[in-house]
């Protein structure tokens, strides 16, 4: 069983783009949002993934990550209602860790979010300039009721 940790911060400026190692174009979207078990199929790039993901227990939850061929992964964004969401995903190296920061585009446009994946709930680290309110325990920034919001 794969565990994911990771808390999320909304971002108070642009300092990570010049910081950035690497830039990421996301396509993604939810074939099931269930409380106990999303379905999300992102396309990344030139590569695209099936991830499953389990009920949240505060900052962890399970999740499983499988490569898909992508015209497989089009053909199941086209089943993704109502929207699939898209984003510019930058990697953030700070103070030893990797940091993964989403601009958001289309309807989502002016969000942006940083997260860190961490080995343990209690881990420590330091917070880069760019990062404001921790909003790991707020379901209204989960990608997945992201793609819900209304037009």
């Amino acid at each position: 069983m794969a565990l994911e940790i990771e808390h999320k911060y909304l971002v108070t400026s642009d300092k990570y783009k010049s910081l950035a190692t690497k830039v990421i174009n996301i396509r993604q979207g939810y074939l099931s949002r269930h409380t106990d078990c999303t379905i999300r199929v992102r396309i990344a790039n030139d590569k695209a993934f099936l991830t499953i993901k389990g009920r949240n227990s505060g900052d962890t939850r399970n999740e499983f990550e499988y490569a898909l061929p992508m015209d497989e992964a089009m053909e199941l964004l086209a089943l993704c209602l109502p929207r699939v969401i898209s984003k510019t995903r930058h990697i953030v190296p700070y103070m030893g860790n990797k940091w993964e920061v989403d601009e958001f585009h289309g309807d989502l446009e002016g969000l942006t979010i940083a997260e860190i994946e961490l080995s343990s709930s209690d881990q420590r680290y330091e917070k880069p300039p760019f990062v404001g309110n921790n909003v790991t325990d707020d379901p209204k920034y989960y990608n997945s009721n992201l793609s819900q919001i209304d037009n």
